[in-house]
């Protein structure tokens, strides 16, 4: 027998900017940090990056672009390059293989330490300064303490809320408080439920389905939300099968888990055996049940603002605009399954305008100076979040909080509410990492604007006119055929340190990993109207040579650097992934 004194492992980590959650509000936070310079470490308590959109919980991206129909709304940035990243190794859209393109850019990206398997469970407090956080890695039996100058909650269920005594709220606010016509008349504690979800199988022959005896049992389809039409998908679970807005989102969880087990298996027994229109599933089989509840709702952080549903309907047009929503308000009732014998919807689809804006101060605490948050607990009301839970928009609001944690760093300012007075800074700084923010142009560099542009073909304009997506009937691009040009050319000879360009990620198309329900206009590879191969010339002494080629490119967003003094530089295009032509959103230089 080991003598050994039997002791938890300690470890502490010192950064400039520790994030809480590796959803993707995290995911985006932590890398637009660590890639502007500073420290971070990402704490996160499961196995697996992405939240509800990893292979635990398979949740659709959701966001701006699937809503009211608008087309050319996709988050673009760091999400973009996520998406972009799994098209071109996942074409078969296998959710293990997007948890591990989420957890190669965290785990080797510079700067960063991962934290998996980690839970937040203590801070250490300096007043209303937060010293340090402190979480338990179940997998190595060690204590990780992360001192930093900056903390953001990205959690979801806002843990740091109660270790920190930051405000915050749950539940709904009354009509009144808010001015919210679709809130209650009384504020309550009630909240959106989560969900369990599974996926099918579709097999060569019949699959017989014997229910676990503790599964719930539904012999009419009058029983399920939605009728005899709700279920009508074989492939896919349903978000109604959903509970816990009628409990505590937190601590009922593992309750309301086995109470949805119940239901999802009665669920599929029903389709499988009861169901009058059974002999369509006879052939599918379970090939999947989700055991990790995605969640919706639980608390909400109350910062510097407080979104509300009369900001969204204004279109939130905010002068600290830093990232944007546009799914309609979705607030799904608070009985979830159980509203269809109250004679409810299971959800009501507000409208909400795409896109609508949120501001930086809803992405800080109003009473802790060093707390930042985004995704699903920012500071919104019920009605609001129930918009911009999506993780389309989480990841918005991640980058924009995560680059506004690096230029505080940058300029020593450790309360996040003094980066408001570089508000203009940090929309540029975005808007130069390809966020889109809506009526917000990006203001070119000298080098750039002053520069002759010219093309081979057509108006090159477009390349630098601050907006790098289609907007409207504008399309805000140059369509280049393999074998054209774009070329700025100074007045003598000029430093250019990079280059950058904006290129064709077919905005207007769905990119989004969706293994169980593939839709028709889906694309499951790198977009065909990509640029695939180019590169860049220099011009000196009245010569054009090749100072870069870039070969299987399959992002939106290139940089390179240059480092030479140049009489101009050009770009050409070789070959895209398929189509006739592409589009050039902006072309930089700096």
């Amino acid at each position: 027998m080991s003598s050994e004194v039997k002791k938890w492992r300690e470890e502490t980590h010192e950064v400039d900017f520790c994030v809480v959650g590796g959803g993707l509000a995290g995911l985006c936070a932590a890398l637009a940090a660590a890639r502007h310079g500073m420290k971070v470490a990402l704490m996160h308590d499961r196995p697996v990056l992405g939240g509800n959109s990893s292979s635990e919980c398979r949740v659709h991206v959701s966001g701006a672009d699937r809503s009211n129909g608008i087309p050319n709304l996709r988050e673009t940035g760091i999400l973009e390059e996520l998406r972009l990243e799994n098209l071109y190794r996942n074409s078969n859209q296998i959710y293990s293989i997007w948890d591990t393109v989420l957890y190669e850019k965290a785990r080797y990206e510079p700067n960063l330490t991962l934290l998996l398997n980690c839970s937040c469970l203590d801070t250490q407090m300096a007043g209303k300064h937060l010293v340090s956080i402190r979480g338990w890695q179940l997998t190595t039996y060690t204590y990780h303490t992360v001192k930093a100058k900056l903390f953001a909650d990205c959690s979801g269920d806002a843990i740091l809320a109660p270790l920190t005594g930051a405000d915050s709220r749950m539940g709904r606010e009354a009509r009144a408080e808010y001015g919210e016509s679709i809130a209650p008349e009384q504020s309550d504690e009630l909240t959106m439920g989560m969900t369990c979800l599974f996926q099918s199988r579709e097999h060569d022959e019949p699959q017989p389905f014997e229910p676990p005896r503790w599964a719930n049992r539904y012999d009419s389809c009058d029983e399920l939300p939605y009728g005899a039409a709700g279920h009508k998908w074989w492939t896919m679970g349903y978000w109604w099968i959903e509970l816990g807005g009628e409990h505590h989102g937190i601590y009922d969880t593992e309750r309301l888990r086995d109470e949805l087990l119940k239901i999802t298996y009665g669920v599929w027994d029903h389709i499988k055996n009861r169901c009058p229109n059974r002999e369509a599933a006879a052939c599918h089989a379970l090939d999947w049940v989700q055991f990790l509840p995605g969640k919706r709702e639980s608390r909400r952080y109350v910062g510097e603002h407080v979104l509300s549903q009369p900001d969204v309907e204004a279109e939130g047009r905010f002068d600290d605009l830093v990232a944007y929503g546009g799914w309609t308000m979705d607030d799904h009732h608070p009985a979830g399954f159980n509203a269809v014998k109250l004679g409810a919807p299971a959800t009501i689809f507000h409208p909400a305008p795409s896109p609508f804006g949120i501001p930086y101060r809803s992405l800080y605490s109003r009473n802790i100076e060093n707390l930042m948050f985004a995704g699903r607990d920012a500071s919104c009301t019920h009605a609001a979040m129930s918009s911009t839970r999506v993780m389309g928009t989480a990841s918005s609001m991640g980058q924009a909080m995560g680059t506004a944690a690096a230029l505080a760093v940058k300029h020593s300012l450790y309360s996040p509410k003094e980066v408001g007075r570089h508000i203009t800074e940090l929309q540029q700084t975005l808007l130069a990492d390809d966020a889109y923010l809506p009526w917000t142009p990006r203001e070119l560099p000298d080098l750039a604007s002053q520069a002759r542009l010219s093309a081979s073909q057509g108006d090159p304009e477009p390349v630098r006119d601050g907006v790098s997506r289609p907007v409207g009937a504008n399309q805000h691009c140059w369509t280049a055929r393999p074998g054209d040009s774009l070329s700025y050319q100074f007045e003598g000879k000029r430093q250019v340190e990079q280059v950058s360009l904006v290129l064709d990620s077919a905005l207007e198309k769905d990119i989004q990993l969706s293994y169980h329900h593939r839709r028709k206009d889906q694309v499951v590879s790198v977009p065909v109207a990509m640029a695939r191969t180019f590169r860049f010339e220099g011009l000196s002494n009245g010569d054009w040579q090749t100072i870069a080629k870039v070969e299987n490119n399959y992002q939106r967003l290139v940089r390179l650097p240059v480092a030479k003094e140049l009489e101009g530089i050009r770009f050409v295009l070789d070959e895209t992934w398929g189509s006739e032509s592409s589009r050039i959103f902006a072309f930089n230089i700096a």
